[in-house]
């Protein structure tokens, strides 16, 4: 779905020269940690879900202890929960939470939620192991990466979206920021209010508390937007934005920050440079050669270091 390659290294004709390295088809902040949920009972992963009342869970466990049945052969045998609920506990118990379809107020574009054995999420779990080893190393403090591309609709979010998921499922305390303050997308696509997000944050009228956890996905957080402001830009260049980062830093392990084209405004440049660290994104018969080259010449000469350029198919 996608090719994941260093940063591009351009030929004399003005091609890319792409080196491809993967083939790749692209509540609150102390939501639970996938890392730390082998030892707990399904009933305390479903009570902390929503999904189950511990008045429910107290049912549940008397007729388990009266009959020697499993905890969820008894709670379907009562009808307080479905085998959706059961296989949602047991994922969550190997650190791999998915989601059914049709009980989720999340987009289906979020494959790696609903479709975790696809190939196209065997195609992201490749890209975020190259990131790992590229970016969010064990031995690194670099913690932040920026999503970036030339033109609208080469799916940013989309890939944004989905790393985010994929790097939770692997037990890390993920944070995806939308800061796309003009086209702002991630709250539909996780089905979550955008009244409150990043705006508010950057222009001192809230503070974390408007980071909303996903429930379906344990580990998993999202800043949205908020509401658009009519300077975006100077926003997102306040010093505000750096010392959010860093606040943000000491609570999740990997921060992904989701950003307009390159090509319409100049935010992705600067929310690279707070970043650190940009993946570049490029769609085939969408994204052209030259603008995708002065973009990477951009970003470097504003000292973000460019991970690699995804080529996304989906």
């Amino acid at each position: 779905m996608v090719a994941l390659a260093p940063q591009p290294r351009y030929t004399s004709d003005g091609g890319t020269g792409m080196n491809t390295m993967n083939e790749i088809n692209s509540r609150t902040v102390n939501a639970p940690v996938m890392g730390g949920n082998a030892d707990r009972s399904i009933g305390a992963i479903l009570v902390d879900a929503g999904r189950l009342r511990i008045e429910d869970a107290e049912v549940i466990m008397r007729l388990q202890r009266d009959k020697g049945l499993r905890f969820g052969d008894a709670a379907q045998q009562l009808g307080l929960l479905t085998e959706a609920d059961i296989d949602f506990a047991l994922a969550c118990q190997f650190s791999y939470p998915y989601v059914a379809r049709g009980q989720s107020a999340l987009a289906e574009e979020i494959i790696a939620a609903y479709t975790p054995a696809a190939p196209e999420v065997e195609s992201l779990r490749a890209l975020r192991s190259q990131l790992m080893l590229r970016w969010f190393a064990a031995d690194s403090k670099r913690k932040t990466l920026a999503i970036v591309g030339t033109e609208r609709q080469e799916g940013r979010s989309w890939l944004a979206a989905n790393l985010a998921v994929v790097f939770s499922q692997l037990g890390e305390r993920t944070l995806l920021i939308d800061a796309d303050l003009r086209h702002p997308r991630q709250h539909t696509l996780f089905g979550l209010d955008n009244r409150m997000g990043l705006s508010v944050v950057l222009s001192d009228r809230g503070g974390l508390e408007v980071v909303q956890s996903i429930p379906d996905l344990p580990g998993l957080s999202l800043l949205p937007a908020g509401a658009l402001p009519p300077n975006p830009q100077e926003l997102l260049g306040r010093p505000q934005f750096t010392l959010l980062l860093d606040q943000l830093s000491d609570m999740f392990d990997v921060i992904i920050i989701d950003t307009p084209s390159m090509t319409e405004t100049a935010d992705a440049q600067t929310l690279a440079a707070r970043a650190g660290g940009a993946l570049v994104v490029a769609r085939r018969h969408l994204s052209r050669a030259s603008r995708l080259r002065d973009s990477v010449d951009l970003l470097t000469q504003g000292g973000t270091h460019v991970v690699g350029c995804v080529m996304n198919e989906h």
